[in-house]
């Protein structure tokens, strides 16, 4: 049964052309007539990509790695993973070649690496100290591409692994046209930029171009810029484990600057002042703040290190900037928004167990368009009990798979008995949560669910937030 069921999936996905839709449902009427309801459930599930399992793929690598080979072997297991994002080839390779196939895995142009992240500190101060001369980079205000080039043929890949080669088709001319290498990954930011002045443009501007179709107005209408600071792959030569400051010595030989694609603006720098000019001049220019990067850190796909540290703008709130989080449930409202949502229950993201804690209820900043339209939004990740992965004290109207991120900022971090973000960390039976939170109108698209602020970088903010007013 389970070979019948991956031989009719299989033909699904590798038939085309006319009629193809009616010979898809066929063969899936076939397949379902054929099942048991529990099994009907699963094919279902399998087809729409909507498992609803409470397994993330933390734990399928933790499975594999004691599956088929010693505990000890789980770094080089994921390693792979993060380098290929394919589950279904580390596992074929771990039961066909065991771990010394798994050691042979590099980057590799059609198969998208998940991306590094960085940490965040509060001043240029805090951040020089942790890594002493560093290479600083303007942090855009865009969406995060990585950008496979296979001689003309060009994928344009986002932070959550999608192919979103046709939203860009001006970014995809320019990297077809500007990287010189035959085969390449490289790393950037696009941003979307004014047609008149070329000023960058904010984030939620860019998103315009997010769309399947008008595309070729949506381009016209916002054009976008490439600044790219990173490269993975060379023709044949994987630079993941090369240090940073080698890896853009051969991306400056490997591209050629013109109007629409550019390096990123950066200057080495363990001066504390002369940071804070640079990160000054990024945000007068649209900028987010700065990047600071060791200049000896390999490419660490997927995760989120130190060696790489994020200098944001500062708010007058005590909270230090924003932080994005996971829709994990809604409750009703009352009055003018009864029958409708009335406010969000969210979460932040515990890498150490691979859950979303909740840490607010957030109801303000949205618009009255926002509100009509939450319901369509997230109608497709709506579930009748809390997902497995949601750790909450509190019970919500409407539950959701953790799926869509948004960003939020409060007036300030503080202690509740009711959220279980960072419980007992900081104080027996209570958890951190965001003291009157507001929706910042930014829907972070370009984020999966794990790509949210973490607990680590919650309680470390809060810590911050205390010596402030200390």
């Amino acid at each position: 049964m389970v070979q019948d069921v991956y031989d009719a999936l299989d033909k699904i996905a590798r038939t085309t052309g006319v009629g193809s839709v009616d010979a898809k449902v066929k063969v899936l009427s076939g397949l379902l007539m054929d099942a048991k309801p529990v099994e009907a459930k699963y094919i279902m599930r399998t087809v729409t990509g909507k498992m609803r399992l409470g397994i993330a793929d933390m734990t399928i690598l933790e499975a594999l790695a004691q599956a088929y080979a010693q505990k000890e072997a789980r770094k080089v297991i994921e390693r792979a993973y993060n380098l290929t994002s394919d589950l279904g080839d580390v596992a074929k390779t771990l039961c066909t070649e065991g771990i010394e196939g798994i050691k042979k895995y590099h980057v590799k142009t059609g198969r998208p690496a998940r991306m590094m992240l960085a940490q965040r500190l509060e001043s240029a101060q805090d951040i020089i100290e942790k890594l002493g001369k560093a290479i600083c980079e303007w942090k855009y205000d865009g969406e995060r591409i990585q950008i496979h080039k296979q001689g003309d043929k060009i994928l344009l890949f986002s932070r959550r692994l999608e192919n979103i080669t046709e939203q860009y088709p001006d970014v995809a001319d320019l990297a077809r046209k500007n990287i010189e290498a035959d085969n390449a990954i490289v790393e950037g930011e696009c941003v979307a930029v004014d047609n008149d002045t070329g000023a960058m443009l904010p984030f939620q501007v860019l998103m315009h171009r997010r769309r399947k179709y008008g595309i070729e107005k949506a381009a016209r209408e916002f054009p976008a810029h490439m600044y790219i600071f990173d490269a993975l792959l060379i023709e044949d030569d994987d630079l993941t484990q090369m240090p940073l400051i080698e890896r853009r010595e051969i991306l400056k030989s490997s591209i050629k600057e013109t109007n629409g694609l550019r390096l990123a603006q950066s200057m080495i720098s363990d001066d504390v002042r002369e940071v804070e000019v640079f990160f000054e001049g990024a945000i007068e220019n649209g900028c987010e703040g700065l990047i600071l990067k060791s200049g000896a850190s390999g490419y660490q796909a997927g995760a989120r290190s130190w060696l790489w540290i994020k200098l944001k703008r500062s708010y007058q709130s005590k909270m230090i900037e924003p932080i994005d989080v996971v829709i994990v449930g809604a409750l009703m409202g009352r009055g003018k928004r009864s029958g409708s949502y009335g406010a969000l229950l969210v979460s932040v993201y515990d890498p150490e167990k691979d859950v979303f804690p909740t840490i607010t209820k957030v109801g303000s900043g949205f618009t009255d368009e926002d509100l009509k339209n939450l319901p369509e939004l997230l109608e497709s990740y709506e579930l009748k009990h809390r997902h497995a992965r949601v750790e909450s004290k509190l019970e919500a109207n409407i539950w959701f798979a953790p799926a869509v991120v948004i960003e939020i900022i409060g007036d300030e971090l503080t202690l509740s008995p009711l959220h279980v973000c960072a419980y007992n960390m900081i104080r027996k039976d209570a958890g951190i949560a965001v003291r009157f939170p507001r929706f910042t109108h930014r829907w972070r698209k370009d984020k999966a669910p794990e790509d949210a602020t973490t607990v680590k970088e919650i309680v470390d903010i809060y810590r911050a937030q205390l010596k402030k007013i200390s």
